[in-house]
């Protein structure tokens, strides 16, 4: 936007000029500027879209996407497939040493495929690159810019300050609070699918009904994760799984379910500048507002008293905001920040994967029959309590949670803007450029992953003995790029694999897991929603056998 201001003072100033020397009226003068500009952004585009692109930009020798339109590249195909999807088709079909590039409108932006690629922008060179600004703005408005949004020496404060609660040495005895929640979730499915009510259904689902008794494994799993964030990270219990009508938990489905006018404004975002695009008097701006001042005042009420017992020198707990508060290195406003961005990447994230692991164990039922075996075997009664090693010596377990985080990673692209002129490899990268990290390409590259890479596999996470590994038979590290790497790396993936692990081990434990008998998701492949994470569109709808004996 900055430059279309600099282009107007420009023709203003030109007009200025010519005023002097062929005088015209106020009205002639306005005229003459508004011309002069618009004659001056017609060459301006002509020069950003079709002419620096094509013959002057440093990027131009990088493999291209195929089939990009004369002006507008490759938007159409980014606005109509799924998040990810494009790059996922394109890492297989062009031809490339580790960089791909596409058009958006008349912006190169480029998308590193190797791992030696992604090493720099994550590791090596990392602090060269930083969220684009109307990103921050934008995601900020509902996560806060806490340790996730914040950039350079600031992001290196928060994360020092905020590992400690994320250490495993933490993390793992979280595992029985996890696992009592894990309870409470299937105790609240039991008694869901032994209702007779019929299953509100979502209206982006194109199904007309849903069978009585049905589960929406989304609004569950939704519910489930945020009581665990809310324990685990604020000491607060927000009992959504209990009550459907959770204020907090309603207010975050509206927001993380986007309809038409959502997508159109996240379209608008990329011509308009923030400050304008917020105060368009929509119904989704309203929406916002709404949740965000909601969930501020969730967060301030949790702090205040939290500082109350640290003043009345009180007992405090050990979750994530009690450590930020006695480290002192946090503001209030500072906490309200963490808080936001852990109460909503916190519990999105883990329950979309939960999505997409019911809706591959309904589709491979040898595989749900294989994980309930060993989760059976190895698990004491649900009544009882677990440690962190009985979760990790399911090796089985451990494999589809891997397979499930590669295949469907719950965030499926990243987006990074060069900070300063750089370089990835051999390649030029100008300051300002674009880059896009895509974990639904990178995970599923047949180049890392063999053949059989868009397959649901497990087994390439067990080693020959049946234990668990770290790499899936992939050569890097940098082939599973979920949870992201280096110093910008997911700071709780310990965090949520081990309560994804708990709550799959509770759901398949206790209930064989189908489809609705006359769900499409049977015979094809779901369609996929848009959003800060993605998943199948209209919801996975299941019915629940209870098993007894455990």
């Amino acid at each position: 936007m900055g430059i279309k201001v600099q282009l107007l003072g420009v023709a203003f100033a030109l007009s200025f000029l010519a005023q002097r020397y062929s005088p015209t009226s106020i009205v002639g003068f306005v005229f003459e500027a508004l011309g002069l500009f618009f004659v001056e952004l017609l060459l301006y585009l002509a020069w950003t879209i079709l002419i620096y692109p094509q013959y002057f930009s440093p990027l131009r020798a990088i493999p291209e996407a195929p089939n990009g339109r004369f002006f507008t590249g490759h938007t159409r195909k980014i606005m109509a497939d799924p998040s990810g999807q494009p790059m996922r088709e394109w890492i297989e079909s062009v031809p490339n040493d580790g960089l791909i590039r596409y058009r958006n409108w008349g912006t190169y932006r480029i998308a590193p495929t190797s791992p030696k690629a992604l090493s720099e922008v994550l590791v090596t060179k990392n602090y060269d690159s930083e969220k684009p600004k109307h990103l921050v703005k934008g995601l900020g408005r509902l996560l806060g810019v806490g340790v996730l949004l914040a950039e350079g020496d600031e992001h290196k404060r928060q994360r020092k300050n905020l590992m400690p609660a994320f250490a495993f040495r933490h993390v793992k005895d979280l595992y029985s609070l996890f696992w009592q929640k894990s309870q409470e979730l299937t105790t609240c499915l039991s008694e869901a699918a032994n209702s007779t009510k019929e299953v509100p259904f979502s209206e982006a689902s194109d199904e007309p009904k849903h069978t009585a008794g049905s589960i929406d494994v989304g609004e569950w799993t939704s519910r489930a994760t945020l009581d665990i964030i809310g324990m685990a990270g604020m000491g607060h219990d927000f009992n959504s799984l209990r009550d459907s009508e959770n204020k907090l938990n309603t207010t975050y489905r509206t927001v993380f379910n986007p309809n038409k006018t959502a997508r159109i404004m996240g379209l608008l975002g990329i011509f308009l500048p923030f400050w304008l695009l917020s105060r368009l008097p929509v119904k989704h701006n309203s929406n916002i507002n709404a949740a965000s001042d909601l969930i501020k005042q969730v967060c301030r009420d949790l702090i205040a008293e939290k500082r109350a017992k640290i003043e009345k020198k009180e007992r405090t707990d050990v979750d994530i905001v009690s450590v930020a508060l006695e480290s002192g290195a946090f503001s209030d406003e500072d906490l309200v920040n963490q808080m936001m961005t852990f109460l909503a990447a916190g519990h999105e994230t883990t329950a979309t994967a939960l999505i997409w692991a019911i809706y591959n164990l309904c589709r491979h039922q040898d595989v749900q029959k294989r994980l309930r075996d060993e989760v059976r075997s190895q698990l004491p009664s649900p009544d009882a309590g677990i440690a962190a090693a009985d979760i990790d010596n399911c090796h089985y377990l451990q494999a589809v949670c891997s397979e499930v985080l590669r295949l469907y990673s719950p965030v499926s692209t990243t987006l990074r803007v060069a900070a300063c002129d750089t370089r990835i490899g051999e390649q030029f990268v100008p300051k300002d450029t674009l880059v896009i990290l895509c974990p639904w390409a990178i995970n599923t590259s047949k180049q890392q992953w063999g053949e059989d890479s868009h397959e649901f596999n497990p087994d390439r996470w067990l080693d020959a003995d049946g234990k668990a590994n770290n790499n899936g038979g992939a050569d890097s590290n940098f082939s599973f790029l979920t949870f992201l790497h280096g110093p910008r790396s997911c700071i709780g993936q310990k965090f949520a694999q081990a309560e994804f692990a708990c709550l799959l081990a509770a759901w398949i434990g206790r209930f064989e897991t189908d489809f609705e008998e006359s769900s499409p998701l049977r015979t094809r492949e779901p369609d996929i929603g848009g959003g800060i994470t993605v998943k199948p569109k209209g919801g996975v709808f299941v019915q629940l056998k209870e098993i007894g004996g455990w």
